[in-house]
């Protein structure tokens, strides 16, 4: 089949990019669309198929402010001709559904989420913003809103990341979808012998708000523990302006420094609500156990008791509980790691080559091994 991937903007190597990358496996002679590219940021694979960008790349910093020109997008997706492929995958998290593919074209929607600032997290960005954004913040998100449901009748077929999305889309846009993980290279990951695990926890990603990477550093405060913080982001100075003594802001590190802190944590700390989050499954990988907010798609990856603790509000009393219940827990690493294991690449490519080959063909049998959400 003629193959496009429409993936909202390359301009990183993050959750999203990893499922593209996946996706460039399954599918090499696939062509990318994408708003903004900036090659220098992504890697090998992706770059080595043909990407093509609609008119935003061409704006003003663009690959800095491609984020400002939210509201061109719808336009300069519905302007891409899709006329020449058989099987368009769109990556959505931001706008990419949003393409006219062929009439005789399968259209499926791999959703990382749907717009989180115009859907679930809508005031969590409002209240965060300054006064000319919260200007023009309503009436923009009206027209998005509206724009975003319309277009998911283009859909044929919807794939959401984890249980949490696939609610999403059947509230926002009253669609089905399979469930099908994202990918995590676990393979990248391996445990140290027990003797080697040093006494601190590890919290990894970027920090911004919903993340809430200032709660873990006020329970580590309040607790006098060591806490090392690994990750760029909006709130990468203040956090280090609130870190007590015992905590280490390292800031953004080489993959390498992440590989060896995950596998010499005490454990991860992971207080914010992912749509899916594929750090506690790299730690899981490393063989350390996980404590997370009991929320969002940590619930689907961490068992409970077994490979990590779960807190249900966020605040630093429940997360200094969680720690205390993690350490007088009976934790194996090799349950972490066969847990982790499931989520491999592998498992992706051959989940999402079956349900795309039993749509094409018509066959309804293949999604009895996911789930939709009622």
């Amino acid at each position: 089949m003629r193959v496009a991937i429409i993936h909202y903007w390359l301009v990183g190597m993050r959750g999203g990019e990893k499922v593209l990358e996946a996706l460039c496996r399954i599918y090499p002679d696939a062509d990318i669309y994408t708003h903004v590219y900036d090659p220098s940021s992504v890697s090998a694979i992706i770059r080595g198929h043909t990407v093509k960008t609609t008119f935003i790349n061409a704006l003003p910093y663009a690959s800095r402010m491609y984020k400002k020109y939210l509201p061109l997008m719808p336009m300069a997706l519905e302007q891409l001709d899709l006329s020449q492929y058989d099987l368009v995958i769109s990556s959505e998290s931001g706008p990419a559904k949003g393409v006219i593919p062929s009439s005789p074209a399968l259209h499926i929607c791999y959703c990382h989420s749907p717009m989180r600032y115009i859907w679930n997290m809508y005031n969590r960005y409002y209240d965060g913003s300054g006064r000319m954004t919260r200007l023009m913040m309503p009436p923009l998100a009206h027209y998005l809103r509206n724009w975003d449901v319309g277009t998911s009748a283009r859909v044929d077929d919807f794939v959401a990341n984890s249980s949490t999305v696939a609610q999403r889309i059947k509230s926002y846009y009253r669609r089905d979808s399979q469930i099908i993980y994202p990918p995590v290279d676990t393979h990248s990951f391996r445990p140290v012998p027990r003797d080697e695990v040093e006494d601190y926890y590890l919290m990894v990603g970027e920090l911004v708000s919903y993340k809430r990477p200032d709660l873990a550093v006020e329970a580590f405060n309040q607790m006098k523990a060591k806490l090392i913080v690994i990750g760029g982001g909006e709130m990468l100075n203040h956090i280090r302006k609130i870190a007590g003594p015992t905590v280490s802001i390292l800031g953004p590190q080489p993959f390498d420094v992440l590989k060896h802190h995950y596998a010499r944590c005490k454990a991860l700390v992971f207080p914010g609500e992912e749509d899916f989050g594929i750090v506690p499954v790299e730690a899981m990988a490393s063989g350390r156990p996980v404590i997370a907010y009991g929320r969002g798609g940590a619930t689907e990856t961490v068992v409970a008791g077994k490979t990590g603790v779960f807190f249900t509000t966020q605040s630093t009393e429940a997360m200094i509980d969680a720690v205390h219940r993690m350490e007088a827990m009976d934790f194996n690493p090799a349950d972490a790691v066969a847990r982790a294991s499931d989520f491999r690449t592998a498992v992706f490519m051959d989940r999402f080559k079956a349900m795309v080959n039993s749509t094409a063909s018509g066959d309804t049998s293949w999604p009895a091994a996911t789930a939709n959400v009622a």
